[in-house]
């Protein structure tokens, strides 16, 4: 299942507008605020399809039978700039634990790439809900390799995988490799995808938006 924020009258779609404004994201604060407000918008979101129970709480004046979460989740996020999207996640899901993921894209002198998986870090996934928060989904790769990785480490009963901009070759790519019960969130599809992968409107690099430009070699 596919769920796009963006087609829903949402405060979602100005936080993305934000991100996407050439003036404003230059602010980089400004822009990892957004990233991590979207974590939030998602974490709520995603919080509806989770398994709950109910549970007796004493109140001052009585008793209260309220559903609660049966299962926090496993909140895992791609470096670097999945941080504050992943932050945000954690602002509501705050007793999740969490896994991290350094993959990147290697570039090759033809000007081909690869996914580079040089880290994970993660807890027991065997019979979790697995949430892999990642800002920006273009050709699906990166989100693929990290979840081959990730799956060393236990099979989830679930598995949710959130991005603020997605394109739509990348989510048709994750339908064709991720288990078929995967559960994909974002907030825009853009259709368009340059020479080198990356999405068009889109935004930019988040990575350097975020957390300032990045020295290549």
């Amino acid at each position: 299942m596919v769920t796009v924020l963006g087609q829903q009258n949402s405060i979602a779609n100005n936080f993305l507008a934000e991100l996407r404004n050439i003036d404003i994201q230059r602010d980089s604060q400004r822009f990892r605020k957004n990233l991590e407000r979207l974590g939030e918008v998602f974490a709520y979101e995603i919080s509806k399809k989770l398994p709950y129970q109910q549970k007796d709480i004493d109140s001052p004046l009585g008793i209260a039978p309220m559903n609660l979460l049966a299962q926090q989740p496993v909140v895992a996020t791609i470096l670097r700039a999945g941080l504050p999207f992943h932050h945000g996640m954690l602002n509501f899901f705050d007793h999740a634990e969490s896994a991290f993921v350094s993959a990147y894209r290697k570039h090759e002198k033809d000007g081909s790439f690869i996914i580079q998986l040089d880290y994970i870090s993660a807890p027991d996934l065997n019979d979790k809900i697995l949430i892999l928060a990642d800002p920006m989904l273009a050709t699906g790769h990166s989100v693929e390799v990290s979840l081959k990785g990730l799956l060393h480490y236990g099979i989830p009963s679930k598995i949710h995988v959130v991005s603020i901009i997605s394109s739509a070759t990348g989510i048709d790519y994750l339908q064709r490799v991720l288990p078929h019960d995967t559960d994909i969130w974002t907030v825009a599809v853009d259709n368009e995808l340059t020479a080198q992968s990356y999405i068009v409107p889109g935004l930019g690099d988040a990575g350097d938006l975020a957390f300032g430009e990045k020295m290549s070699f």
